[in-house]
Parts: structure tokens; sequence; C-alpha cells
């Protein structure tokens, strides 16, 4: 009996050596479609309002001197709390599998970063997002796995939404520069909110501004620095070093092309992780 008690605590500490030595959790889920997602009518001509989240945006959406944007998170008033929370609440009552595809991803995208505010105000102040342990699991790192919303009576987290919704449905690494994580690293919270119309716009405006900023790509006499976004998702951009560059050069402006010339690989990577508050 007592040998069988050891035998299970020998295993037990084993496990948890194995845990301990494992690192960090991956920076990138997989992107693996959530097939209930796929449902849409090419026929629909509903919109749905974001106007809400546009008068958030024009009120604490403020450009930086370097170029980004930056939150001014607290400056945000009780009034404005509540009525991005209202907006929230409206989005989780909308039939999303009703809408057209164009207007779902309008949709998803102004939620995930709708969220993503939220859960930054909640919590404010914090030093970065990753501060905000409420995922699920031991060794879980910031709010990404956590359910914050409920969708047609579906609860979702912001990696559902971005892993297993938009990554999959859409297959378009212009999706990254969409989607803002809080982090001065990220690509910028663009002031304007999405909708099936502009979409087109402001994904080609997301992906050249951060592939323009030395977030994105800094290559210095021939040494190419990017941003951990083409490391962490490679798969989303080619698959190798060769595609993430073919893809900085598709949005690059002359300027960057010129010092992208005759660079054939990735020599390092960055992020910074700390929140982009306004200061």
């Amino acid at each position: 009996m007592r040998s069988a008690a050891l035998r299970a605590a020998v295993a037990a500490f084993a496990l948890l050596l194995a845990l301990l030595g494992a690192g960090p959790v991956s920076a990138a889920p997989k992107s693996e479609l959530w097939e209930r997602w796929l449902p849409h009518d090419p026929a629909s001509t509903r919109a749905v309002d974001h106007a809400p989240w546009q008068t958030f945006l024009d009120r604490y959406v403020l450009a930086a001197p370097d170029g980004s944007t930056r939150v001014a998170y607290g400056r945000v008033t009780a009034e404005d709390r509540a009525a991005l929370a209202a907006y929230l609440d409206a989005l989780s009552a909308v039939a999303v599998g009703g809408l057209a595809r164009g207007e779902q991803r309008a949709y998803w995208i102004n939620l995930y970063n709708a969220l993503t505010v939220r859960v930054v105000l909640d919590h404010f102040p914090v030093a970065s997002i990753r501060d905000i342990d409420i995922s699920p699991g031991l060794f879980a790192d910031g709010p990404w796995g956590r359910k914050l919303v409920r969708v047609e009576g579906e609860a979702l987290s912001l990696d559902d939404v971005e892993h297993r919704i938009l990554r999959p449905i859409w297959r378009d690494p212009r999706i990254h520069y969409a989607l803002n994580c809080a982090s001065l690293g990220c690509p910028d919270l663009l002031p304007r909110a999405f909708t099936s119309a502009n979409a087109e716009a402001l994904l080609d405006e997301g992906a050249r501004r951060f592939v323009n900023h030395p977030r994105g790509a800094a290559p210095i006499e021939g040494r190419l620095t990017v941003s951990s976004i083409y490391v962490w998702f490679k798969e989303d951009f080619g698959g190798d070093d060769a595609g993430v560059i073919a893809h900085l050069r598709a949005f690059a402006d002359p300027a960057l092309a010129e010092r992208l010339a005759g660079v054939r690989r990735i020599g390092d990577h960055a992020y910074d992780w700390r929140l982009n508050a306004a200061p």
C-alpha cells in the first residue's frame, strides 16, 4: 500500500517537474476552425450598428509621436464604460449566422477589439495585458483564454475569436493587423470601426502602418529584425522567411522596399508587451 502511494507521489512530482520545465505556453495558438461559425447568409443586407464603438474610438484612441496609436484608458468616463458594455451586450445578441460574410468579418474584428479594451479597463492600471492573468490553467498567461462573451448561446474567448473563427475562416494574414492586443508591439488599434464596406481598405491600411513602422520591419545593414508576430504566425505569412519577406515587400513604402532589397532571411524578432496606454 505504501509502495503504491510512493509510486503515485513520485509520478506526480515527475509530472510537475515536466510542466515546470516546459516553458511558457506558446504565443501562437494554431488556427483551428470551429465549424459552428461557418454558416452565413449571402443574401443578407443586415448591417450591425458599430456607431457606439466608433464613438469610443473617436474619444480615446490617440495618435502617438512615433506614428502609432495609444488608448487613453485612464480618461475613460464611467458613462463611456457603460456605453462600451452596452455595445458588447448588443453584439452578443446578434444572430451572426444570419449575416453576410463581409458583415461577419467586421463583427468579429470589432468584437475582439472592444472586448480587449474592456478587459484592460476592468483591470486598469496594469503595466501589460499579460499581467491580467484570468485565463484558466495553472500556467496560463493573460486574458486570452477566458470566456468573456456569449454569442448565439456559445461562450467565447479572445482566442476563440482570433484562432478558431477569424484566422481559419478568412485565411487572410491581414487579420493580424486588424486585431489589437493592447500592447506597444501590437498593430495599431485603428481609429475607425470596421464595417463590411470599409474592411478591405482598413485591412490594407493596418498592414501598411505596421509593416512600415519599426515594430513591423527594421532592416539595418542587411540584417532584418521583424515583429515576433511574423515568427509566431509564420504559417499565415507564407510559412518561411521568404514568405514573410515577400509579404513585407507587398506593403512596404518605397524607402522600406529599398532597404529590403537583397534581404533573404530574418535575423531576429522582437515584441513589446507594455500596455499601449496614452500618457
